[in-house]
């Protein structure tokens, strides 16, 4: 089968290992083709020797998390990213990974009236306690949003769909924050609602191109910085020259910045304030340490405001939340999550700071206090006023 693989890219793996303890699915398992050197191997297989697709080899491409933690680690430089998210589209599109079924489950993302309606009814379910808890879908989801408003024409703050659904409030706090280093701030609102980066995680390649499209289409009528406070959102973004291959694309995501990273080269600008008195512990979401690559960023941006940092003493290794993986694999989620779970209680913070809903989400539903940096250094400035 045509996996739809770069050659080189698919060539460049040489089976050394390296890669094999920076894999959550390999960690939990012990199993080898649940790591990426086992994955590619079956890609290999599948793509250049036309073995059969069972079932094992489509769970093994399933139970991927695509944390990309094994990246960072292979000293071939393979990006594995790319391979699994071609691997994983061609597979949906066969509907050997996901059901024709989940498709229609996206569709609100694109549409924000929609996505909010439903946002409001799951919250009212969870507050019923008529949803799963193996879901995670946080009890207290917003049943009212208070509307954006835009304060000047300096930046541009992305918005996103579910994130605007369900954590409204984050986007307030940053612009506001930003607000505070002396930055005019335009969200996006429903102009750009949605930038695609669930829909190519799971493998819906053609929703993702149609989203990342729209999204730049929005977003071009000036140059302005596009400043995103969701680690996968901004990951998603900054590859859209890969996503899409055209010129417009690749200059796209040169303007996209994560809010920390654009913070901590004008933390200067903000006030000086008393620190909150919270002993705060740095969880990196994958797409903001392995991806982007700018995880230092957070730790500048907050120093100034918490009493102290600590680390995780696990090398960024993830969380298990992994865009819709909670929902898709919950078992599996879950035994990663508890490993994550274990070290962070080895440093016993008052609070997690983590850059990414999807995660700051997870590991509340695993009971870990978390609140995105944004929110934790607003508090500190509105203390101070």
């Amino acid at each position: 089968m045509d996996l739809n693989l770069d050659a080189d890219e698919l060539n460049a793996c040489v089976q050394c290992g390296l890669c094999m303890p920076h894999c959550p699915t390999f960690r939990v398992t012990g199993d080898e083709t649940l790591s990426p050197r086992g994955r590619i191997r079956l890609m290999r297989e599948v793509h250049q020797h036309d073995a059969p697709v069972t079932p094992e080899v489509t769970e093994a491409f399933a139970t991927c998390v695509q944390c990309r933690g094994c990246e960072p680690a292979c000293p071939s430089g393979v990006p594995y990213g790319h391979l699994i998210e071609s691997t994983r589209e061609t597979l949906t599109r066969t509907s050997r990974l996901m059901p024709r079924f989940t498709r229609p489950l996206f569709l609100p993302l694109a549409h924000p009236r929609l996505l909010r309606a439903g946002s409001t009814l799951l919250g009212i379910a969870a507050r019923l306690r008529l949803v799963p808890k193996r879901f995670g879908v946080p009890r207290n989801l917003p049943l009212r949003r208070p509307p954006h408003h835009t304060s000047g024409v300096d930046v541009y703050l992305f918005t996103g769909c579910v994130m605007d659904a369900w954590q409204r409030d984050v986007h307030h706090a940053g612009q506001r924050v930003l607000e505070a280093a002396g930055f005019g701030v335009t969200p996006t609102g429903s102009v750009a609602p949605c930038c695609g980066a669930l829909q190519a995680h799971a493998g819906f390649g053609d929703d993702a191109r149609a989203r990342a499209a729209a999204t730049i289409a929005a977003l071009s009528s000036d140059d302005r910085p596009i400043l995103v406070d969701s680690a996968g959102c901004g990951a998603a973004m900054k590859e859209y020259g890969h996503l899409l291959g055209t010129a417009d694309a690749e200059a796209f995501a040169t303007r996209v910045y994560d809010i920390q990273e654009w913070l901590a080269e004008h933390v200067d600008k903000l006030p000086g304030v008393e620190p909150l008195p919270l002993c705060v512990a740095v969880q990196d979401p994958c797409h903001l340490r392995h991806v982007q690559r700018v995880h230092g960023a957070t730790r500048t941006v907050l120093e100034p405001f918490v009493r102290r940092l600590i680390e995780i003493d696990d090398d960024g290794l993830c969380c298990g939340a992994g865009g819709a993986f909670s929902v898709m694999q919950p078992d599996l989620a879950g035994d990663i999550r508890d490993r994550k779970i274990r070290n962070i209680a080895h440093v016993d913070p008052d609070v997690v700071a983590s850059a990414n809903p999807g995660c700051s989400m997870h590991l509340a539903a695993g009971g870990v206090e978390t609140e995105h940096p944004m929110v934790l250094v607003d508090r500190a400035l509105h203390d101070a006023r």
